[in-house]
């Protein structure tokens, strides 16, 4: 599976969704609820360590990284604190690939965490990260890889939120020159 496939899923996590749509409410939630959804999680993306049970302590931590990275996302970090404070319990090091060449590393001991740390640190480097996004629909707030050529897009889905937010500035635009 692609590394930002995982990692775009990784965010989505909780889902911060609260529309309507066609009639519906959509209801959103927390996917990580215990440690046995979190191992689920990691095992339907062979993320998980084999024989290594989770516990609180795996959760909270799943949870604490997810936030402060949707935090950077959504402009919520204010560089003097907040989440980046929580990116320090992360440190990353060099270290030998397979094949010879340097390698971006993490070392928490757990290698579902080491994964998607390094997913992010090497999304950094290349230039990938400024293109995962949080849907700027205040009532959706949905992550996603930002594909459009440009890496201006702003909407999960444009079909969805894109059109209900152009729907909403017509409507409100309409209604002031009535």
């Amino acid at each position: 599976m692609d590394a930002l496939k995982v990692l775009e899923e990784f965010l989505n996590t909780v889902d911060e969704r609260s529309f309507s749509r066609h009639g519906r409410i959509h209801a959103g939630g927390e996917h990580l609820t215990s440690p046995g959804a979190l191992a689920d999680w990691l095992a339907a993306r062979d993320l998980a360590d084999p024989g290594v049970e989770l516990g609180q302590a795996d959760l909270a931590d799943a949870i604490a990284l997810r936030t402060s990275l949707r935090r950077s996302l959504g402009g919520d970090d204010d560089c003097g604190g907040g989440s980046t404070e929580a990116f320090a319990d992360y440190p990353l090091q060099l270290a030998p690939g397979r094949s010879g060449e340097l390698r971006i590393a993490a070392r928490s001991g757990r290698r579902w965490l080491d994964i998607v740390v390094e997913t992010v640190a090497v999304a950094v480097c290349r230039g990938d990260w400024r293109r995962i996004k949080l849907c700027a629909a205040p009532d959706c707030r949905w992550a996603f890889h930002d594909t459009s050529r440009n890496g201006r897009g702003r909407w999960c889905d444009m079909n969805v939120c894109g059109n209900r937010h152009k729907t909403r500035v017509y409507r409100e635009r309409h209604q002031q020159a009535t």
